[in-house]
């Protein structure tokens, strides 16, 4: 049972990327680009954390669900893929976002000069 946040966290990663994937939002927009803001994000939100632990502020909390593996001490080894996670989706949200916005503005501008 020491897996399931893990497994969670990398079933909930994969159904972002198929929702990617679907519509072409991210990852299968701009592959480069989105690896540039991804690794970015990660190093931004893991220094973030380093520097929180380093100060005394986050800990690891013990639960059942998790694997107990870290990367360094109060670093579980979830902690990164739960910060590829929050960009990840993040980012298609924002460019879901931006897309259905963009669409209705043009909708709307079509409609404006056919009338």
């Amino acid at each position: 049972m020491g897996v399931v946040y893990l497994a969670a966290l990398l079933l909930s990663l994969s159904c972002m990327l198929l929702l990617d994937w679907r519509f072409r939002l991210f990852f299968w927009r701009d592959a480069v680009s989105a690896a540039v803001v991804t690794t970015v994000g990660l190093v931004f939100f893991l220094l973030w954390d380093v520097a929180g632990i380093a100060n005394g502020i986050f800990f690891r909390g013990e639960g059942a669900i998790a694997s107990g593996l870290l990367l360094a001490p109060e670093l579980p080894i979830e902690e990164p893929v739960f910060l590829v996670f929050l960009v990840v989706c993040t980012m298609v949200i924002y460019t879901g976002s931006a897309r259905v916005i963009s669409r209705r503005r043009a909708r709307r501008r079509d409609e404006a000069e056919a009338s």
